[in-house]
């Protein structure tokens, strides 16, 4: 073998380690390197991306350089980006999601799925439920897991906020790749309307667009999915337990009495589509004063009745998840696009989301597969 034989064979396995930013998969793999030519030390590459203009360009960059930076016989590096023919993204799309036209399925569903999924469900709106929805992705994905946020809240969108996403979803085909934010994977409506334009739909088309959220987006291999639902139980809490039979509930109320009663409407919903129900979480439970006493202005107690209320409903144990004290640093973060558990980790509130969090951070396991030990007698 050559010296520039062994030099560009090394360069395939350094960029053999070096992800897609949003396939989270290697470019080897996926097709991505197109050539690569070594000469007195001169590295030439052409890598093809999946779009022209693709956002991740500059992250992609930077990865590639740190990767081949490392290679003996690389002095000096010359990286050209080109762009995938139609037939080359098709190529991808089979290699990613299967045999080309077939129907897209909803990945959640196949039986050798281990992604948890958790549909945060309020009964009415300010009690804090998109909140939740990004702490307590964030916490999770600060445990090290692979988390995806989908904004289930066709009108009232806010997640992309919430979570500071500016960029765009990128189209390959029939696939749509998600940004991604604090290292989370995140759809929402708020990405294809121009400004603040109100979405004025109807149910079925409401069903449809959270129908492509799930199949037609790349999610890629998560452990955790959480999807933001609109107060209520309307068009998309009863759309999410027909698309998603297996999502789990968790129910977002405040202490108030008044907003108890509301939060069991929301998740009695399971004893009409069979879903289970994951828990409850009060939030805005207290308020700690200057001197260090707590105050509670929304009284006390509704996480607990809403908990056991429900425990009577569905005939199983919902546990009351946890307690979140009132803190303006939480909003603060929302309107920031920092999540609190991330940009003050130490505080009550923070905490109390984190040890939420702990709780769902469980992945399923599953036996496709698998050989059980069955014998036949």
């Amino acid at each position: 073998m050559s010296d520039n034989a062994a030099v560009v064979e090394a360069v395939h396995e350094a960029l053999s380690h070096v992800n897609d930013p949003e396939i989270r998969r290697p470019i080897t793999e996926l097709g991505m390197v197109d050539t690569v030519a070594v000469e007195g030390g001169r590295l030439s590459l052409t890598i093809l991306l999946t779009v022209a203009g693709c956002p991740m360009r500059d992250t992609l960059q930077r990865d590639i350089a740190a990767a081949v930076d490392g290679v003996d016989g690389v002095t000096e590096l010359e990286l050209e980006f080109g762009v995938m023919s139609e037939q080359q993204r098709a190529d991808l799309q089979v290699k990613l999601r299967g045999k080309a036209g077939a129907e897209p399925v909803i990945p959640f569903n196949l039986p050798e799925s281990r992604t948890r999924v958790f549909a945060i469900a309020s009964g009415k709106g300010g009690v804090g439920k998109s909140s939740m929805t990004v702490n307590l992705a964030a916490a999770l994905a600060a445990k090290g897991l692979s988390v995806g946020v989908a904004d289930a809240d066709i009108y009232g969108h806010s997640i992309p906020r919430m979570l500071g996403v500016e960029g765009a979803p990128t189209q390959v085909e029939d696939m749509i790749m998600p940004p991604q934010a604090h290292g989370m994977k995140v759809i929402s409506i708020g990405m294809f309307t121009p400004g603040n334009t109100a979405v004025v739909w109807r149910g079925p088309m409401l069903h449809r667009a959270l129908q492509q959220f799930l199949a037609d987006v790349y999610w890629g291999d998560l452990d955790v999915l959480l999807l933001d639902l609109p107060p209520g139980t309307g068009d998309i809490a009863i759309s999410v337990a027909q698309l998603l039979p297996t999502a789990e509930l968790v129910v977002v109320t405040t202490p108030q009495q008044a907003a108890a009663e509301v939060a069991e409407r929301a998740g009695a919903i399971v004893t009409q589509t069979h879903q289970k129900l994951a828990g409850v979480v009060e939030n805005m439970s207290w308020m700690e004063l200057p001197d260090g006493s707590h105050i509670e202005p929304f009284g006390s107690g509704g996480g607990k009745t809403v908990a056991e209320a429900l425990t009577r409903d569905v005939g199983t144990d919902v546990p009351l998840l946890g307690q979140i004290p009132l803190d303006p640093k939480l909003r603060e973060g929302g309107d920031a696009g920092v999540p609190l558990v991330l940009s003050d980790p130490d505080c009550e509130a923070s905490r109390a989301i984190r040890a939420i969090a702990d709780q769902l951070a469980v992945r399923k396991v599953s036996l496709a597969g698998k050989p059980l030990g069955l014998s036949v007698v």
